[in-house]
């Protein structure tokens, strides 16, 4: 905070001084020459850049570690869906940034907003491996029809993250009846999954991300109204579905184990993005001026929300790590009701038959009367 001069005296002398010789000469030697203090004009300015530091620092610190990524991933393909916007956009961008091919796998590929994000990336990352396709995960054709695209066009499938979701939106119902948090958070994560199987085995070792929330740790799976037909109530409704994603990852694992290909569930943090549109704080113009600041300091950005799902998508450490659960890029713990198997095969079961994954006659998942029918041929050859 000295004088402009006098710092342009010192800056001259470094050519012939070391900084200890300057510090010795200049300010211990001679104190009276430095008054070591701030012009009063200067005050305010001093206030709020010391301010915007600290407010800075203080986003960090609330953010979360970062996943520092030590080796690029060429070659390698990735699925993001909702990867238009959050932390979806910023997974991808990651991604992209590290050499990989990216899947932006998202409900209306043609919308302005999808498009600028992935010019975005593009643009930020250099890598022009990166491409919009349809994902609507409220409809089972959507998905049905994006499945057969990706088996039909890719060699390989190293990375599927389950990112999208929907939480606390009124009473809306999926284009086949589902209520809407269940169906896209659970269900069509759900059938994409299982759809891409094949693709994943294939191409092992590979990992599938599932993105759920601390949010599982209140949830319930009323398997007595699971489709909320007769009560609804935005938080459970979100509760249950998160809970169900975390029974998912835990009972993929087990499903593919010995195939190379593993299943871990993520907590991003709670981050502040667009999933929160339907909340009514959010939407309150009296609330934003208090509620604005405290999102702000206080939730994470996309960015630092993405960060752990980076970590299962890429640490070489996770290679043979399943059926867990991650928050701040660190092994966290399932709530017990997720780890009840149980609950997690009877969830399972639904979910195939919901899904039309069940052959009807033979109550086999098609997967499975796919396997026996290729059992069979090679039998009979």
């Amino acid at each position: 905070y000295t004088p402009v001069s006098k710092i342009s005296k010192l800056l001259i002398s470094f050519t012939n001084e070391t900084i200890t010789q300057i510090i010795s000469t200049h300010i211990v030697q001679n104190p009276t020459e430095f008054k070591m203090g701030i012009p009063r004009y200067l005050l305010p300015f001093s206030i709020v850049g010391s301010a915007v530091g600290g407010v800075v620092i203080l986003r960090e610190l609330m953010g979360g570690p970062r996943y520092k990524a030590t080796e690029r991933v060429p070659g390698k393909t990735f699925i993001v869906t909702g990867a238009n916007t959050g932390i979806g956009k910023y997974t991808a961008m990651e991604l992209a940034r590290l050499g990989g091919k990216v899947i932006m796998a998202c409900r209306n590929p043609e919308s302005e907003q999808a498009k600028r994000t992935r010019f975005d990336i593009i643009d930020t990352t250099h890598n022009r491996n990166v491409h919009l396709k349809k994902l609507d995960l409220a409809s089972l054709k959507s998905i049905q029809e994006f499945a057969e695209e990706i088996n039909k066009e890719e060699d390989k499938l190293d990375v599927l993250i389950n990112n999208a979701g929907v939480m606390r939106c009124p009473k809306l119902l999926t284009e086949d009846g589902f209520e809407m948090q269940l169906g896209v958070n659970h269900l069509g994560h759900f059938l994409l999954t299982n759809l891409l199987l094949e693709k994943l085995k294939t191409s092992a070792p590979s990992r599938v991300v599932t993105l759920s929330s601390v949010a599982h740790e209140r949830g319930e799976i009323n398997f007595d109204d699971l489709n909320s037909s007769k009560t609804y109530h935005p938080a459970r409704a979100y509760e249950q579905s998160k809970l169900a994603n975390a029974m998912f990852a835990i009972e993929l694992a087990k499903r593919l184990e010995g195939t190379g290909v593993t299943s871990n569930a993520v907590h991003p943090g709670i981050v502040n993005t667009e999933i929160g549109r339907h909340m009514k704080v959010n939407k309150s113009y009296i609330a934003w001026p208090i509620i604005g600041p405290i999102k702000f300091l206080f939730l994470k950005s996309p960015e630092q929300g993405a960060q752990t799902s980076l970590f299962c998508a890429l640490d070489s450490s996770l290679e043979n790590v399943t059926g867990k659960y991650f928050k701040n890029c660190a092994e966290s713990h399932f709530v017990e009701s997720a780890k009840n198997a149980a609950d997690s095969k009877r969830l399972w079961a639904i979910s195939e038959r919901w899904t039309r994954l069940v052959d009807p006659t033979t109550e086999k998942s098609k997967t499975e009367a796919t396997d026996t029918k290729k059992d069979s041929d090679s039998k009979k050859s």
